[in-house]
């Protein structure tokens, strides 16, 4: 019996009004006591939302902050080469919104890339030198050079692939992800992140990863390298494991008494969180050793995975995490931001990334779990095919640019061997199939057995969801 004295207006009526409402349906619906969408009625958070069957369990998302040229990896446009300085056709722009950075530039000259292309594999995709072991892999990525975004600067165009708003504030995806579908392994989060270390460009703000209204045991766990992986997880000097465990038994007991008075389902993420955190001191440490994986692994990846806190390294953590059924794994690599200097620039970039993604998505294949995983692999926006500042015969660079641009995906449900969508022979605007975020978005849902506009919260008297009120299955590059 709920004591209305001490006791919330808003807790007493979903503890009796709607309570007895989901009791009835309870009686109507053989099982529903544990079903996702009567746990959403009493207003708990769903265990598994699951619309049809997945053909992915978990995903890799491999960002690449900052902007990565796809004129300069995967939109091969030599038209630009053979038009280099010339003045970007107005018939081309039709006056489209520019930065700041380049919109008082004198002229728009043409810049084609430095760098050679081939066709690979025999899906023929056409890939740059600069990308020689994501070439080796090309049978098995499915391209999309049609995505598109309204955003056109670089925080409101990561929040909204994160959370799918330019205004930050909602859950990420990974948050959603892990609200909807729950928790395949009780020692990890379902939902981790790594960001590479030591990188300088545009910053990242745990936001990024946050849960915004969710409840907070949706949030992200960042992982780091050194001593100390997860913040404030080991214990102070003097306190053993059995004390630990004795203190988190009598705080459960005090968070159990406040839950009972106050109703307020933070107390029990709390207490869900304290005792993920305990598990964590033995599980951690156990994922993040390296060393008991062989030498080939570390040549497949290359030399920096033997550093903590690299790209490589991560792509490396992110494969053991998933064999440990952790539900959605973030990778951030920042410095794809080439306003000036981009050939020197994007080759360290793709020095940095190339080999660790390939060996990633070979790795997974070869241990049978490429099947179920999928692999993203993109920015936030793409970069334009003019030049922003000089243009020389060496040098360039390149302004942001929301109209078109490519990721790629592989694994987890994805048709491989694909190119989807095309851009026009200046790679400005989209000539066929446009993908925009929110697309992209309930493409992934759908992939892992969620239709996106039924996976909803209610906040402050609206049903919320990732892709807002847009979005639609991208059914082309579904196997």
């Amino acid at each position: 019996m709920l004591d209305p004295i001490k006791t919330t207006r808003r807790a007493f009526l979903s503890k009796t009004g709607i309570g007895l409402g989901s009791l009835a349906l309870s009686q109507l619906l053989p099982g529903a006591q544990t079903n996702a969408a009567t746990k959403k009625i009493t207003g708990q958070v769903a265990s598994s939302i699951q619309h049809f069957v997945p053909k992915a369990k978990r995903i890799i998302y491999l960002f690449q902050s900052g902007g990565p040229s796809q004129i300069d990896l995967f939109d091969y446009k030599p038209l630009l080469n053979q038009q280099q300085a010339e003045e970007l056709p107005d018939s081309v722009r039709k006056g489209q919104r520019l930065t700041g950075m380049s919109a008082n530039q004198a002229t728009l000259p043409l810049a084609g890339t430095a760098f050679k292309f081939k066709q690979h594999g025999q899906s023929g995709a056409w890939i740059s030198d600069l990308l020689p072991h994501t070439a080796e892999i090309a049978d098995e990525l499915c391209f999309i050079k049609s995505m598109h975004t309204e955003a056109i600067n670089h925080d409101p165009a990561i929040t909204f692939f994160q959370t799918g708003s330019q205004i930050s504030g909602r859950p990420s995806m990974g948050a959603w992800i892990s609200y909807g579908l729950g928790s395949m392994n009780k020692n990890l989060p379902d939902f981790c992140v790594l960001v590479t270390k030591d990188k300088g460009g545009q910053p990242l703000y745990s936001r990024l990863w946050g849960s915004g209204f969710l409840p907070s045991k949706f949030q992200g766990v960042q992982f780091r390298s050194g001593n100390d992986p997860v913040l404030y997880l080991t214990n102070p000097d003097g306190v053993s494991p059995a004390c630990r465990r004795l203190m988190l038994d009598r705080l459960h007991d005090l968070h159990q008494l406040q839950y009972d008075r106050e109703v307020d389902p933070e107390i029990q993420t709390r207490m869900a969180q304290y005792e993920m955190a305990y598990r964590m001191q033995t599980s951690v440490p156990e994922v993040m050793d390296l060393s008991g994986e062989p030498d080939y692994i570390f040549d497949m990846y290359g030399a920096d995975s033997r550093t903590p806190g690299t790209f490589a390294a991560n792509c490396l953590l992110a494969r053991r995490l998933v064999e440990r059924d952790v539900r959605f794994i973030q990778l951030y690599h920042q410095g794809w931001d080439q306003h000036g200097g981009l050939p020197n620039g994007i080759r360290q970039q793709c020095k940095e990334t190339d080999q660790a993604s390939a060996a990633l998505v070979a790795d997974l294949k070869q241990r049978g779990m490429l099947e179920d995983t999928l692999v993203i692999w993109g920015g936030e926006f793409g970069r334009t095919s003019y030049c922003q500042g000089k243009l020389t015969n060496t040098d360039y660079g390149r302004d942001h640019h929301p109209r078109c641009f490519t990721v790629w995906l592989a694994g987890g449900g994805i048709k491989p061997g694909i190119t989807y969508g095309e851009t026009d022979p200046y790679g400005y605007n989209i000539a066929q199939n446009p993908v925009h975020v929110h697309d992209f978005q309930a493409t992934l849902f759908h992939l892992l057995g969620i239709d996106h506009e039924q996976l909803t919260f209610k906040y402050q008297g609206r049903h919320f969801r990732l892709t807002d009120v847009h979005g639609n299955l991208v059914k082309d590059i579904v196997a």
